[in-house]
């Protein structure tokens, strides 16, 4: 004699997944928060260590290279920051996309339902959104990545006998640049996104990578 099968409730599974997708888009943010957090701390830690020391001697070679360095790598942590940024930003939209497929799927299932939901595909905020939190998050650890990187010019440039004004005119230069490299790289990371986005749609590839969470 042949047991049936139990019945599975789709509602139930799609309840579970609705829910676990909810944590990821919550754990991103949660993340974010903690990525630009950390930056913060590293840097405004080091710089208040560094400017700890006595000057009053002045530094020798060795010790100007060895802040530029310092800076530098301060500099290449802001950059890494920026990527987790823009991918944790991307994993968000990512999950609110796959909370808005089963969205669909019960809207189609019930007329006037989608009166309930505010967030649609239609509506859901933009990756690249201006002024949101992310955007400006981003823009806050390009502005002091590329303080850093102005710093480390400027100890490079102390450490080669360079006056004082130009070096600080150089850096100026150095950091305006920096920073546009570093907002550049951030909105390429996005606009990557949103063109894999497209092309997966056009595929009929409608379901979520989990490659950012």
């Amino acid at each position: 004699m042949f047991k049936s099968k139990p019945k599975l409730n789709p509602d139930e599974i799609l309840t579970a997944e609705f829910g676990y997708i909810a944590q990821s888009a919550f754990q991103a943010n949660e993340d974010r928060a903690r990525v630009a957090s950390f930056y913060f701390v590293s840097v405004g830690s080091l710089v208040a260590a560094i400017l700890s020391t006595q000057f009053s001697g002045g530094l020798s070679t060795p010790v100007y290279l060895a802040f530029a360095g310092l800076f530098l790598f301060l500099t290449i942590l802001g950059a890494l920051t920026i990527a987790q940024l823009a991918r944790l930003r991307v994993a968000w939209r990512e999950a609110a996309m796959a909370m808005n497929q089963i969205k669909e799927y019960y809207m189609k299932r019930n007329t006037g339902l989608s009166d309930a939901f505010a967030w649609q595909d239609i509506r859901l905020p933009e990756v690249d959104k201006p002024y949101s939190i992310a955007n400006l998050m981003a823009i806050e650890v390009a502005l002091l990545g590329a303080i850093t990187f102005g710093a480390a010019v400027i100890f490079l440039l102390s450490s080669l006998g360079t006056s004082l004004i130009w070096g600080v005119l150089v850096s100026i230069i150095f950091a305006l640049g920096c920073f546009a490299v570093l907002i550049t790289f951030y909105k390429h990371l996005l606009a990557s996104h949103s063109e894999k986005s497209s092309t997966e749609s056009l595929d009929g590839m409608t379901a979520p990578s989990t490659e950012n969470l």
